[in-house]
């Protein structure tokens, strides 16, 4: 079955424009809009991309809440039942039923429901933060959704078509990188860097990235490293050219120092039979 491609003039750019047309209206009458909503009866958006919301940012969010009232209402619209779904504000809502609010100042705006997955990604991609996988998520969404190119989707958003790019490529990333970031255990570089590697590679580099705390250049360094290690000589490699008889002096020289050496493969070898005797090779050679 062919792939459903709607056009950017009629498809996304339509539904950006009719979108925001409903938002600025209802925001532009928002004195009559604004209700005073029990937190219970509000129902979440079932297109919400905003998976994860750090708990302590949500904590400070309620005490300032607390202390000074919710300062921007949410925005929620009326569905077919007659229920308030919640269009804007989640991070706001969470907040205030977490500061044991009981009620919540909302804007009630006149938006069709069957745009609520269309402005819900929008309006996050537009208007607030979400995570680098989120958003790569929200980004998929749009061009599956209406068969656009990634130029394309950078215009109408105004983002750049490098970082829609860069973004996307975060959903190869294995899962358990994807969680790291989401996490905030590494960033959005250290997550770009990882996409060129094998599963086992990506767990590997991780781990160091955050056991060790590596800046994204260090980074870059130990993947370099991971993708191309350094060769160890093998034995069909030719030996270095030393000089028998030098090596012979110096094992002579060593015995006369009660040291026990011998001559291998081009290496001389100095056994120890206690502690000590490393000791008072180690302090005689530091001077």
């Amino acid at each position: 079955m062919a792939k459903k491609n709607r056009g950017l003039g009629r498809g996304l750019d339509a539904i950006f424009g009719e979108v925001s047309q409903a938002y600025e209206n209802s925001m532009g009458d928002s004195e009559r809009a604004v209700l005073e909503l029990s937190v219970e009866i509000i129902k979440p958006n079932p297109y919400q991309p905003r998976k994860y919301f750090e708990e302590n940012a949500l904590q400070e969010l309620a005490d300032s809440i607390k202390d000074h009232g919710l300062l921007q209402p949410i925005v929620v619209c009326e569905d077919e039942n007659g229920e308030y779904v919640l269009l804007a504000g989640e991070r706001r809502l969470r907040a205030s039923k977490l500061a044991g609010m009981h009620t919540i100042k909302a804007i009630v705006a006149d938006i069709d429901t069957h745009k609520m997955r269309e402005l819900a990604l929008i309006e996050n991609i537009q208007r607030a933060d979400l995570n680098p996988i989120e958003l790569a998520y929200s980004y998929q969404e749009l061009l599956d959704e209406y068969g656009v190119t990634h130029e394309e989707l950078s215009q109408r958003i105004k983002k750049s078509r490098t970082q829609i790019t860069n973004t996307l490529r975060l959903l190869s990333l294995e899962a358990f990188v994807q969680e790291s970031l989401i996490e905030g255990k590494i960033t959005q570089g250290h997550a770009k860097v990882l996409v060129t590697l094998s599963p086992q590679e990506q767990r590997l580099a991780m781990d160091s990235i955050i056991g060790q705390r590596l800046s994204v250049r260090d980074s870059e360094a130990l993947i370099k490293n991971i993708k191309n290690p350094s060769k160890i000589p093998s034995k069909s490699q030719p030996k270095a050219n030393i000089d028998r008889e030098l090596l012979k002096e110096a094992q002579e020289i060593l015995r006369q120092n009660a040291y026990k050496a011998s001559v291998k493969n081009n290496q001389i070898c100095i056994e120890f039979s206690q502690d000590v005797e490393i000791q008072a090779f180690i302090e005689k050679i530091a001077h």
